[in-house]
C-alpha cells in the first residue's frame, strides 16, 4: 500500500521568534565535536565530517548542489549531542580523491554504491539515511533499492523520484522550475557556471537566500573547475543511469520529508505526490517563506526536526 497510511502525521514549522528560526536549539557549541578526515570506501577517498561517539548508530548525511558537506554543519552537532555517530561527506566528484573522469562515472548507481561503500567503511549494516537536493535523489533510490540497509529516511526539498517524475508531467510549473537540469548538459555549462569569477555561481546562492559567508566556503570546493565538471556530470549522467526516476519503487523505512514553500526548484504537487512513495509512517513539514536550501536559509529548523524522527524510531 502506498501512501504510508499508519504512522502519518503533517505538519506546518512556525517560525520560533520574530528575527527568524532559531540555531539548532542553542547546542551550537558541540561543533567542537566535528573532525574531517579521510574515509576510504571501495576505491575512492572521501573528505568527510565526522561527529559523535564511534560506537553511536550511523547517521549518513548527503549534501547536494552546488553545496557540500558544510551544509550539514548544524546536523553534525546536534547528532553527536544525541550521541550518533554523524558522517558529512563530499561526494563523489566534490572530494578530490573521489574524482573520476567521465560522465559515465556518475551514473546513479555508482552513486549508491558509494553510500553503502561508506557505511561499510564505517563498519555499519544498518545507517539513517539524510539528504537535500542531488543528496535527496540519491537517498531516496538507495533506500528504495536497498531497504534492507537503510534504517530511517530523513529528505530535504528533493521528493521521492517517482513523484518528481509525475509532476514534471502533470504540473506546469514544475518543468520551468527544473530547467536549469536541462542546461547543464551542456558541455560549456561548467565554464559558464565560473565565468567572471563565478558569477552565476555567486547569483544562484544570492536568489535562493543562502548567506554569503556559507557561499564562500561552497566555492572554495566548486570554484575548482574539476571539482565543479565533475559536480554537474551528476545532471548529466542521469540519461545514462539502469535507475531511471520513474522505475524507482516506494520505501518501506519511516520518512521525514520537509519542503520550503517557497522552494524554487520543487513546487507542490511533487512534494505532496511523494506521499505516494512511502509505505511506512511519513512525516511531511512544510516549513513556510523558506526556499530550497533550508540548512544555509534557515539552519535551526532541521536539526531538532531530524533528532526527533530518528528519535522516535531508532
Amino acid at each position: 500500500m502506498r501512501g504510508g497510511s499508519q504512522g502519518v502525521r503533517d505538519a506546518v514549522l512556525r517560525c520560533t521568534k520574530p528575527g527568524g528560526y532559531e540555531e539548532a536549539g542553542g547546542r551550537m557549541g558541540g561543533a567542537k565535536r566535528v573532525r574531517t578526515q579521510s574515509v576510504v570506501a571501495g576505491e575512492w577517498t572521501f573528505t568527510a565530517d565526522l561527529s559523535g561517539p564511534e560506537d553511536g548508530d550511523l547517521v549518513l548525511l548527503l549534501h547536494g548542489f552546488p553545496q557540500t558537506r558544510h551544509t550539514w554543519r548544524a546536523e553534525l552537532s546536534t547528532l553527536a549531542e544525541a550521541g550518533l555517530r554523524a558522517c558529512a561527506p563530499d561526494q563523489r566528484g566534490y572530494s578530490p580523491g573521489a574524482r573520476p573522469a567521465g560522465v559515465d562515472a556518475y551514473r546513479v548507481e555508482l552513486l549508491v554504491g558509494d553510500v553503502l561503500a561508506m557505511a561499510d567503511a564505517l563498519g555499519r549494516e544498518r545507517f539513517h539515511l539524510v539528504g537535500h537536493d542531488w543528496g535527496g535523489h540519491l537517498a531516496w533510490v538507495t533506500a528504495a533499492t536497498h531497504p534492507d540497509r537503510v534504517r530511517t529516511l530523513s529528505v530535504i526539498s528533493r521528493p521521492h523520484p517517482a513523484a518528481f517524475a509525475a509532476a514534471m508531467r502533470s504540473d506546469p510549473d514544475q518543468p520551468s522550475r527544473s530547467g536549469h537540469h536541462r542546461s547543464f548538459l551542456r558541455p560549456e555549462a561548467t565554464d559558464e557556471l565560473l565565468a567572471d569569477g563565478a558569477a552565476r555561481l555567486r547569483g544562484m546562492f544570492a536568489r535562493a537566500g543562502v548567506p554569503r559567508r556559507d557561499a564562500e566556503t561552497y566555492l572554495a570546493t566548486l570554484g575548482d573547475r574539476d571539482a565543479l565538471d565533475a559536480a554537474v556530470n551528476w545532471y548529466r549522467a542521469v540519461g545514462r543511469s539502469g535507475l531511471q526516476a520513474p522505475d524507482i519503487p516506494a520505501v518501506t523505512m519511516p520518512v521525514l520529508y520537509v519542503w520550503g514553500n517557497r522552494d524554487q526548484s520543487v513546487g507542490r504537487l511533487a512534494a505532496e505526490g511523494t506521499r505516494e512513495y512511502v509505505d511506512a509512517p511519513f512525516e511531511f513539514v512544510e516549513v513556510p517563506g523558506v526556499g530550497h536550501f533550508v540548512t544555509d536559509e534557515a539552519p535551526g529548523v532541521f536539526p531538532p526536526l531530524l533528532d526527533g524522527h530518528l528519535r522516535a524510531f531508532s
